[in-house]
């Protein structure tokens, strides 16, 4: 669907090294009726999945550990992050991808997960939909270690960390990542280990 507020978009490649990033021009109709040009920077790196393992009889849930240059470029001073279980869509549908990359990271053969939400993840610069799943796993589920792909040069810690505890590493800031926040908030609203 076009909106009738944008038009004559002009597009720049600026990188396609691992990624794509464009500058756009365009015009757009604001809201008193003026058409402006503007210019955005766009990054297009596809879309994501990400899931909350959980397990309702040892009270606990899956999480990582790993290295994120941007984030030590911007005042994480060993640049690890805990966070929830994700990667990238390839040409598959955010099920599969999640169920994927579940095994890939984490070790888990899960058969079964629950979409919660989907979300645009930084809107101003990224083009990328996050699809947010929640899936429970018992302990019959571990395949292997996890880690995620050595050919994909990934270095995942495997985290097992009773509900609890994650919520209070959430509350002293020691889990900054966006979506793994939101994953550890839906589990406590809607009270997943309760069902």
């Amino acid at each position: 669907m076009q909106s009738d507020r944008v038009k004559n978009i002009e597009s720049t490649l600026l990188s396609d090294n691992y990624y794509i990033l464009k500058k756009l021009h365009f015009d757009y109709l604001m809201e008193n009726g003026a058409w402006v040009n503007q210019m955005r920077e766009v990054y297009n790196r596809g879309d994501g999945a990400g899931i909350l393992l959980y397990n309702k009889t040892k009270r606990t849930v899956i999480l990582t550990k790993q290295f994120r240059m941007p984030t030590y470029m911007n005042d994480n001073k060993d640049g690890f992050l805990v966070e929830i279980c994700a990667g990238m869509l390839d040409k598959d549908n955010p099920e599969a991808c999640i169920i994927r990359e579940t095994e890939e990271e984490v070790g888990y053969r899960i058969k079964d997960v629950k979409k919660v939400y989907e979300a645009y993840s930084s809107p101003g610069v990224l083009t990328e939909k996050m699809h947010f799943f929640i899936g429970e796993y018992t302990d019959d589920m571990k395949v292997s270690d996890g880690g995620g792909l050595h050919t994909e040069h990934e270095d995942i810690e495997v985290l097992e960390i009773h509900f609890d505890d994650a919520i209070t590493m959430l509350n002293n800031g020691d889990i900054e990542d966006t979506r793994t926040i939101v994953l550890l908030q839906y589990a406590q609203i809607h009270q997943v280990f309760d069902e």
